[in-house]
């Protein structure tokens, strides 16, 4: 709700483009479903295996990429729990996690990582602005963010959850 009151100002029937990077699930904890159901399309990207399966069922409009986003390529361990929305590639989170008791670490697998600014080069549609960019994948909220191309990649609204 306070998303779309941010976007407000835009004319009556206008339709955005959002990116969620660490969407984790088309509905559960989603910070772009009511952008979706309003007409919004975008791009959801992904790092957990199979994740994208849901996506591709339940926001058939929008570019769903099950990449991992990071600083630069390269391969990092990334974490699996029983509930998906705790994966992540940060060890010491992981464990944090893990020694709590709550949730179990299940799996770890190696991924590949690349930066958003790659990501958009390929998969944007050209000329396509964006207006709202959300981040929240555990921990790495930085390393995403730095990974784009701010001179090219310049959202009206960026949202984060942590940054350090």
């Amino acid at each position: 709700m306070i998303l779309r009151s941010m976007f407000s100002t835009k004319p009556r029937g206008y339709h955005g483009f959002y990116v969620d990077v660490g969407a984790h699930d088309p509905e559960r904890f989603s910070n772009t479903l009511c952008l979706y159901l309003a007409g919004w399309r975008g791009a959801n990207i992904d790092a957990r295996p199979g994740g994208m399966t849901a996506f591709r069922r339940r926001r058939p409009r929008d570019i769903n990429l099950e990449l991992a986003i990071g600083a630069s390529r390269s391969t990092l361990t990334y974490y699996c729990f029983n509930d998906p929305a705790l994966n992540g590639f940060r060890a010491d989170i992981a464990k944090a996690i893990d020694e709590a008791g709550r949730f179990r670490l299940t799996s770890q697998v190696q991924l590949e990582t690349v930066p958003l600014s790659d990501v958009l080069d390929e998969y944007l549609p050209e000329g396509q602005a964006i207006d709202l960019l959300t981040v929240d994948v555990e921990g790495m909220d930085y390393e995403v963010l730095s990974s784009n191309d701010w001179a090219r990649y310049r959202p009206d609204v960026v949202l984060s959850k942590q940054l350090e």
